[in-house]
């Protein structure tokens, strides 16, 4: 049996933000843009094949699907569920 709750939907509507940066640091003066409109997939594969030294200045929003997904995914939540979806 599954877990439902457990479950997510890669599907979902998301958008992969980057930061403007100055000497691949974060610029916190500004605003980030974004980059791809389309599905939490698509989204990840897009993020994964960025180089990973300039990872750190992307992020991921998408509605929130707790307890996995929150709705501003960082780096580091980005590569979990990458692993996640290559598992299932």
């Amino acid at each position: 049996m599954t877990d439902q709750s457990h479950q997510v939907d890669f599907q979902a509507a998301a958008h992969l933000y980057k930061w403007p940066s100055l000497n691949n640091s974060r610029r916190e003066d500004r605003a980030p843009y974004m980059v791809v409109n389309g599905t939490l997939d698509q989204c990840i594969r897009d993020f994964m094949g960025k180089p990973e030294k300039t990872r750190h200045l992307y992020e991921i929003r998408t509605k929130s699907q707790p307890p996995l997904v929150p709705d501003v995914l960082s780096p580091e939540h980005v590569i979990e569920l990458s692993r996640l979806r290559e598992f299932l």
